[in-house]
């Protein structure tokens, strides 16, 4: 089941990121509510994935608990940088040399990848492709997997950054060498919705020295 994160629940998610770990006392003393709400608040964002709570025993008492974020809700509450990451992408666009401006995208590329690496798992192509799909959904931005001449597309039905995308596609020229990065096969863009497409397709690069099972193959490190 999936929990919108409320207005009223911003608060305690800002606060445990400011000064957690926090009991239930600390939140409601800060917040200005009752302890009822309080926990019942914690109910709905542990459920959805941004707190986590830990047992703290100090002597011989009975344990109390403390809450923090998990590092999906560190994300969340540290997710508004739209900003800077439309200021950081004009000035890669910015540079001249078409070589040192396509080598940088790749190092972009190479990093963005690594974060996401220990998530994705799986021997071949479309197992690592429906990792990829699993990932974004958490993030609430849908990818679907299918069979196109019996070879994987991963299909975003959602593009993940938008407002990059609006000013420059050459951020869809990013997300596909990431997602190749990820899934250790060369892939195209075959659609785009700046083409006028539906959505983003992102396919298997044809290799028509390779058989299919070769094609549909991912090296895993």
């Amino acid at each position: 089941m999936h929990y919108e994160t409320e207005s009223s629940d911003i608060g305690i998610l800002d606060l445990l990121r400011k000064a957690g770990p926090l009991g239930i006392n600390d939140l409601t003393k800060a917040v200005g509510v009752t302890p009822t709400a309080v926990r019942q608040r914690l109910v709905r964002l542990m459920a959805e994935g941004l707190v986590d709570r830990e047992v703290s025993r100090s002597g011989r008492g009975r344990p109390s608990h403390r809450y923090t974020l998990t590092e999906k809700g560190r994300r969340q509450t540290g997710a508004n940088f739209v900003d800077l990451a439309l200021a950081l992408w004009k000035e890669v666009r910015a540079i001249e040399d078409v070589e040192v401006r396509r080598g940088l995208l790749q190092r972009i590329a190479r990093t963005m990848a690594t974060m996401y690496d220990e998530q994705v798992r799986g021997r071949t192509t479309e197992e690592r492709m429906e990792a990829i799909s699993s990932i974004f959904a958490e993030r609430d931005v849908p990818f679907t997997v299918e069979d196109s001449d019996s070879l994987p597309v991963l299909t975003a039905l959602a593009c993940p950054y938008p407002q990059l995308a609006e000013q420059d596609r050459g951020i869809c020229a990013l997300e596909r060498m990431m997602f190749s990065e990820l899934v250790g096969d060369g892939l195209r863009l075959s659609e785009c919705r700046l083409d006028g497409d539906d959505c983003c397709r992102f396919s298997v690069r044809e290799q028509p020295d390779a058989g299919p099972s070769k094609q549909r193959s991912a090296a895993v490190s």
